[in-house]
């Protein structure tokens, strides 16, 4: 059944709760059969069995409180951003003063000041009370309607529980004042202490980590915005009779010819027609050096074209492009998660609501059983300043409900995986390493086993005939047959022939009934007789023989022998390095490959490779990946062909070069888009990073509200310690997967 897949940016998240609420109204959608929600870059990924139009998807995230666009809005979020730190500053200007009158009144005043000292004391309170309400409505109203909508869509988020905390002290001060008391307007029988002082400083807090955390996870989504950057939004289409016409790159269909000027990006995929000039393909090969590129000549969409005007016929353009593809592979790796992130979804799931009635059951507990516990409070105020008076058991009832509220922090648990996952992906994108499968960042921390493929992969994929033995009338069937098959032997086999043949040989009626065999070669009937082209059987044969390092290929018609192609395929030039690098690395590299023993040799004595399986089919490869995996050993696959798709697909991680066929790398949960085998370094070098920076990252999380929640249940921990603590613990998350380096 086809897969449509769908890519799409959701804004308004605040927490890991609104992410999963998201992805379930996401999946209540007929069809959806997987989607992920990437808190760290608002990134979504939607799989389903059905077409979906793009409205049903919308609608379906307007209905969990959020809103869905297709392209991420660098306006939009740099508006959000100004927005933020706006209200930054206002609760800022208010919180300040509203704190400095907190520790006056405090303090107090000794002598003349007493009786001023007194009446400042009596009324702060009520300049508490106005001064929440004012930045309640204009600061913190986001903070509100963020609550409000998780509400409403019956769930909770971090939003909920700082509107709660800021609330609940904001209720201390409209209580005070409505209490006994000086200043007061004794409507109620009962002096409540006012913590008004802390509504205010829960949305300063709040809103400060807010911005800073966006910022900061901004910084993580870079390298996609960077390739997005990319991307032409028009291009010159050349129509024969009305000249030059600036179109929408959507409205760009292959065959058409575009113009791109000099200091222009290329908008399309395509093949010059015209011209020729220096292109700048850095930021897609990253290749310093510009390349030329002149009639005939494939360029690549979002390449700089630097030193003349080219006409380009249009070939891909779109999500069919080669940077539409890299950027969509990123995107959906960036939607996806490790399974390591289960844990913490299970938990932040249940998160808020065990709060809250854990914040109701300390305030219960030191109302209903005070006398048990004061004996705790009154020993920590010897070494805590902020302690409440150990002697009045609604306000430490009060005190430790608000702090337990403000203290949680889902957020450290929700960011600590995407976060670093997005970072991680973003430094492989730029080496040139797309990861399929956000699963592949987990599983390289655990691989010991290296199996892979030799032509294409350890060599440069492209054969040469170095000698042969066939006339040529058998050479013109092996002829019609190879140019049938994308092997790279098959097409050096073609190359060597068209060469050697006279010009005006005398066509060969069209083969019938060809058929390819992955890992076997090539067969078809020509004129009534059945030939054969591939590998040779078991045993010494006939004809020429292959020198270590060499391929030998046969012919035969009829089922004999009668022709045989001796072939070459030099190593890849980063292949050694590579190889010693990776085995320093802990990993043990063994080849597979379904190329003849000789040569298989050949090139694994040149790169010290000690394990070879030659002669190999496709099913060998895939029994050779169980045998480690039986071993419960981890097996990363390298191939390229379409005789390496299944070991790549059963392998723990499978990587195919870029180069390869599509059926390979469809199959892969890496594709190295360029660099060869070198690249596998990086792989494995920042996969490990990454997951290690995730490991350390939920540790951390999970040992902060561990320690913390209990404290402040206790009431041990001050609400305006907490929240600054809920804060620095997010931002030390984040912090720390920023540090992921290539």
């Amino acid at each position: 059944m086809d897969q449509h897949k769908h890519h799409f940016h959701v804004s308004g998240l605040s927490c890991i709760n609104c992410a999963q609420r998201t992805e379930q109204a996401l999946g209540e959608l007929p069809g959806v059969g997987f989607a992920s929600v990437n808190l760290a870059t608002g990134a979504t990924f939607v799989a389903a069995d059905r077409p979906i139009a793009f409205a049903e998807l919308q609608a379906k995230v307007a209905e969990a409180g959020y809103a869905a666009d297709r392209r991420f809005d660098p306006q939009l979020e740099e508006r959000r951003y100004r927005a933020a730190r706006f209200d930054v500053l206002l609760a800022w200007a208010v919180t300040l003063p509203l704190s400095l009158g907190m520790l006056l009144g405090m303090l107090g005043s000794p002598g003349h000041h007493q009786a001023a000292a007194g009446t400042w004391h009596a009324s702060f309170p009520w300049l508490e009370l106005l001064a929440g309400l004012v930045l309640l409505a204009g600061a913190g109203r986001g903070t509100l309607r963020g609550a409000w909508i998780a509400v409403t869509h019956r769930h909770a988020n971090m939003d909920t529980l700082v509107s709660l905390g800021a609330l609940a002290s904001l209720s201390t001060a409209l209580l005070h004042v409505l209490g006994r008391g000086p200043a007061s307007l004794d409507l109620l029988p009962w002096s409540i202490p006012s913590y008004g002082t802390i509504a205010a400083m829960i949305l300063a807090l709040h809103l400060t980590g807010r911005y800073l955390e966006s910022r900061l996870r901004d910084r993580a989504a870079k390298e996609v915005r960077a390739l997005l950057a990319l991307q032409a939004r028009e291009a010159r289409l050349v129509l024969p009779d009305r000249g030059e016409l600036l179109v929408p790159l959507e409205a760009l269909t292959p065959g058409q010819l575009v113009r791109v000027g000099v200091g222009e990006r290329l908008p399309v995929d395509g093949e010059v027609v015209e011209g020729r000039s220096a292109v700048d393909e850095s930021l897609l090969t990253g290749e310093s050096v510009p390349v030329t590129r002149g009639t005939g000549d494939p360029v690549t969409g979002g390449a700089l074209n630097l030193t003349g005007p080219l006409l380009v016929r249009v070939g891909r353009v779109g999500e069919e492009s080669f940077l539409g593809e890299m950027i969509r592979l990123i995107q959906e790796v960036q939607g996806g998660k490790v399974p390591i992130q289960a844990l913490a979804d299970r938990v932040t799931a249940v998160f808020v609501p065990t709060i809250v009635l854990l914040a109701l059951g300390s305030s219960l507990a030191w109302l209903f059983f005070h006398d048990t516990l004061a004996p705790l409070l009154a020993f920590a105020t010897n070494w805590l300043p902020w302690a409440p008076p150990a002697d009045d058991p609604l306000s430490v009832a009060l005190f430790a409900g608000v702090a337990t509220l403000l203290i949680a922090c889902p957020c450290a648990l929700g960011l600590a995986t995407p976060l670093a996952l997005a970072r991680g992906t973003g430094l492989l994108a730029r080496r040139g390493l797309i990861v399929r499968n956000a699963e592949a960042i987990q599983t390289a921390s655990e691989v010991s086993v290296l199996v892979l493929d030799k032509t294409g992969t350890l060599t440069q994929g492209a054969p040469r005939v170095v000698t042969a033995e066939i006339d040529d009338a058998d050479l013109r069937a092996a002829l019609l047959l190879e140019a049938r098959s994308s092997h790279p032997l098959a097409r050096a086999v073609v190359a060597h022939a068209q060469e050697r043949l006279p010009a005006g040989t005398p066509p060969l009626p069209a083969p019938e009934e060809v058929r390819e065999v992955a890992g076997q070669g090539i067969q078809g009937r020509i004129g009534g007789v059945h030939y054969e082209v591939g590998r040779p059987d078991e045993g010494p044969g006939t004809g020429l023989r292959a020198l270590p390092g060499q391929t030998r290929v046969v012919v035969r018609r009829a089922g004999q022998e009668v022709g045989t192609f001796i072939l070459e395929d030099p190593l890849r030039a980063e292949a050694p390095a590579a190889l010693t690098a990776l085995s320093a690395l802990g990993l043990h590299p063994v080849m597979a490959t379904g190329d003849q023993e000789e040569a298989a040799w050949g090139v694994a004595a040149r790169l010290g490779i000690a394990e070879v399986h030659a002669g190999v089919r496709p099913a060998t490869k895939l029994s050779l990946v169980r045998s480690y995996q039986a071993l419960g050993r981890r097996v990363l696959m390298v191939g390229d062909g379409i005789n390496d798709a299944a070991a790549l697909k059963g392998a723990d991680i499978g990587v195919a070069l870029g180069s390869g066929l599509d059926l390979a790398i469809d199959s892969a949960d890496v594709v190295i888009v360029r660099g060869g085998v070198a690249r596998l370094v990086d792989l494995l070098q920042i996969s490990r990073r990454t997951f290690t920076a995730i490991r350390q990252n939920l540790f951390f999380a999970f040992l902060y509200n561990g320690v913390a929640i209990p404290l402040a249940m206790l009431g041990l921990l001050h609400p305006a310690v907490a929240e600054g603590a809920m804060v620095l613990s997010s931002i030390t998350v984040i912090l720390n997967g920023l540090r992921i380096r290539a």
